[in-house]
């Protein structure tokens, strides 16, 4: 998503000091399309373990908590943009936010049991708030994350947060925006009575809206961006439950681990791709400094 004096986060950098320590991708159109692919995946792999395997949202939201945990310190240590880090910490927050999201909203009913379970793993099987109550508790923790990120004094840019506190803070609002992207997908698939097409098309009409927005240039940047971001969790969301449900229920019943596995391979094919891109200009700037030696 880009506009001619403006572009919705980062930027390839000119120069090399820039480029090594750019530690986030450029965002641009194939940006967006792994960022759905991801969320997708989030959202039936989540249900993947807490449903089909029966493991339940509490303790499948504790595993995958600390998958994220682990993920997010290996980005954290790392020096420049690898796109394989990146877009696995991206997908653990968008599996961690989905079960997050149900173990929130959700209760023992037989409404969210499926496969003739009657119950989900041990723990209790959910605090059953509802998903107006959690989207509303989870924008809150969002926006008090923006707030504390405002007082810090350091930048919304996207392409300019290159210290720890600022990763810190990115990556807070990320797994925050993706838990309660699900809320506001799964409200609109299962509670709106959209359905899962007419959820998908409110949130693709919604960023098409954005899209017309780029063309506004007192719309702020950094507000696109993170608009866009959360909108298209709920996408992905209402992807992976058309996937997944039953035909009944307006699903195409492709199930959890088969739709997970195709969307798996996937996102690791973008993602070498994107990893080949990375690999192009540092080879140019390796290959032109032989030729001037």
């Amino acid at each position: 998503m880009e506009r001619p004096d403006v572009v919705i986060g980062p930027e390839v950098a000119n120069d090399a000091t820039t480029a090594v320590t750019r530690k986030l991708p450029e965002v641009t159109l194939a940006f967006w399309i792994m960022k759905i692919a991801a969320t997708t995946l989030g959202e039936t792999a989540g249900d993947l373990f807490a449903q089909t395997l029966k493991l339940g949202y509490f303790l499948t939201t504790i595993a995958l908590f600390l998958v994220f945990v682990v993920t997010l310190l290996v980005q954290l240590r790392s020096r420049r943009y690898n796109p394989f880090c990146y877009w696995t910490v991206i997908l653990s927050t968008s599996t961690a936010g989905t079960t997050m999201s149900d173990f929130m909203n959700r209760d023992a009913s037989a409404k969210y049991l499926s496969n003739g379970a009657d119950a989900l793993g041990w723990g209790p099987q959910g605090l059953a708030l509802g998903y107006p109550t959690g989207a509303a508790l989870l924008l809150s923790l969002l926006l008090v994350i923006f707030v504390i990120w405002k007082s810090s004094g350091m930048t919304f840019q996207i392409r300019e947060i290159v210290t720890f506190r600022g990763e810190v803070l990115f990556w807070s609002a990320i797994l925050v925006s993706n838990t309660l992207g699900t809320s506001m997908g799964d409200f609109l698939s299962d509670s709106s009575g959209l359905g899962y097409a007419g959820g998908a098309l409110l949130v693709s009409s919604a960023l098409a809206l954005l899209v017309a927005l780029m063309k506004v240039p007192v719309v702020p940047n950094v507000l696109l961006f993170w608009i866009a971001f959360v909108l298209t969790r709920p996408l992905g969301a209402t992807a992976g439950d058309f996937l997944t449900k039953p035909v009944a229920k307006g699903g195409l019943d492709l199930g959890t681990a088969g739709s997970s596995g195709v969307l798996l391979v996937t996102l690791l094919v973008l993602m070498a791709y994107a990893q080949a891109q990375e690999r192009t200009p540092a080879e140019a700037r390796e290959t032109a400094g032989r030729s001037v030696g």
